[in-house]
């Protein structure tokens, strides 16, 4: 067991030649092997032990007893050694979460605080085979997608409550099963503390242990393998996803700021739908690096609502970040976040020239207006595909005219309503115009009233007719015609 276990540690490149090793050690049969197992390849590999063991308050005596226990084996075998206390089930009730969240939160801050205070930058724990298996169970249970099914890894980045450190967490034991760690304690005479609580079933955790897995094991009697075997599957698949979505990232972000990453959206719609997911969680992941767990609902909810393709979409996202959607892009950030976009915004009144061309400066468009008589207009101007263009009648417009964004109190009479005013704010809601983008859209107005939300509707008031003479017609748009 201690050569393949050396094997497992250099294939994975767990430990690095004369670096220092924060151990975690509870007194357990799994720690106990694991610190006995550092002892004997620390010369081989060059290691600097030291144990950490935290009482959690939970088992009153027992838990006392623990620490001893670890405190003398520590000292007997030559190791250095912190031992601390914390009231987790006072840490539970703070934080409102569960006891086994509590201890697990508490139990690797404080490793993360052995480790910086020791100036050390790996932490070993002795999670094993048995534990791989009840982790991506659980994770299964839970609806998790690749990165839950793949389990634990062998080398990862210590996370602890959303905050990632500058620390690697190790696991040399986990392949091997439990079976061959009592075993080799036996061997080894080696005699562990036993935890009563990992035989409590109302721990969720402790139901997959003793209930579940065995249960499931009826239907295959090698399903631990099998177990085992699809994790280390589901993280090649994983790692290779992860690649892909590293490979397409510059080509559909089109910039990546401290509040938020943007996307094209035209870019983003080509993607497989598993690109899709993986372009998001990446997203969610690098604006919340310590984020656990981001959940496969989130992730899905917000694809769906991106192929919507309509503006002003908005998904709430875990720990603060929303989801929205624009003109022809998306963006994940902090709530607040206001991306740039390739759009005519302006945040002062601008008269406009008629007939000529006027500059927007602040976004880099122009405004081209001209007067013709209706019967010079093709067959088709009604139709007007282009949002970017209005006609409007110049008889009932009273100069000048301007271009300016929304005012408090603006109201108009939008296309197709029949009978009094609707307030602009209500109908940049109702059309989804996003709520970041409001305060500076172009508005045209004349001396009296708005003549068009530009890009969506113009006025009943300014509508051309079979009795209209003369046609103001207006085209905002990036570049001078050619």
């Amino acid at each position: 067991m201690l050569e393949k276990i050396r094997r497992f540690v250099i294939e994975h490149g767990l430990f690095s030649p004369g670096e220092k090793v924060i151990v975690g050690v509870s007194g357990g049969p799994d720690s106990l092997c694991l610190l006995h197992i550092l002892c004997r390849l620390r010369a081989d590999l060059d290691l600097k032990l030291h144990v950490a063991h935290l009482n959690h308050k939970i088992r009153g005596l027992a838990a006392e007893e623990d620490a001893a226990f670890v405190e003398k084996v520590a000292k007997e075998w030559g190791i250095p050694c912190t031992i601390e206390a914390r009231d987790v089930p006072a840490l539970a009730r703070e934080k409102s979460m569960s006891l086994e969240e509590a201890a697990r939160y508490a139990r690797y801050k404080f490793l993360a605080e052995v480790a910086i205070r020791e100036e050390a930058k790996t932490i070993a724990v002795g999670h094993n085979a048995d534990d791989q298996v009840e982790t991506v169970v659980m994770h299964w249970v839970r609806g998790s997608g690749l990165a839950g099914l793949r389990g634990m890894l062998p080398r990862s980045r210590l996370i602890v409550g959303g905050e990632e450190y500058d620390l690697w967490l190790v696991r040399p034991l986990l392949e091997i099963s439990r079976a061959e760690i009592e075993a080799y304690c036996r061997e080894h005479g080696l005699t562990p503390r036993f935890d009563l609580s990992n035989l409590d079933t109302t721990y969720f955790r402790n139901r997959l242990r003793h209930e579940l897995i065995p249960y499931l094991e009826t239907f295959n009697p090698r399903f631990r393998e099998v177990v085992r075997r699809s994790a280390r599957l589901f993280a090649d698949d994983y790692d290779f996803l992860r690649r892909q979505v590293e490979a397409c990232w510059h080509e559909v972000v089109e910039c990546e700021e401290e509040k938020g990453i943007v996307f094209s959206l035209s870019r983003w719609l080509t993607l497989h739908p598993a690109m899709q997911r993986g372009t998001i969680r990446e997203a969610i992941s690098r604006m919340r690096r310590g984020l656990r767990d981001i959940g496969w609902e989130h992730v899905e909810r917000a694809r769906k609502a991106v192929l919507e393709r309509r503006a002003g979409v908005k998904v709430t996202l875990p720990q603060g970040l929303v989801l929205a959607t624009g003109y022809g892009i998306f963006f994940i950030g902090e709530e607040g976040f206001a991306p740039h976009e390739d759009l005519p915004l302006i945040t002062e009144e601008i008269a406009l020239a008629i007939p000529g061309q006027t500059r927007i400066t602040e976004s880099g468009w122009k405004a081209e207006a001209s007067i013709a008589p209706l019967s010079q207009l093709p067959n088709s101007w009604d139709a007007n595909p282009d949002p970017w263009q209005a006609f409007l009648d110049w008889r009932k417009i009273k100069a000048p005219v301007k271009l300016r964004p929304r005012q408090p109190g603006d109201r108009f009479k939008p296309l197709g309503l029949k009978g009094g005013t609707k307030s602009l704010h209500e109908f940049m809601i109702d059309e989804k115009i996003p709520q970041y983008l409001r305060d500076k859209w172009p508005i045209l107005v004349d001396r009296e009233k708005i003549l068009w939300v530009v890009g969506y509707h113009i006025s009943e008031e300014a509508l051309v007719t079979p009795e209209t003479e003369e046609v103001l017609i207006v085209r905002v748009h990036k570049d001078f015609p050619s």
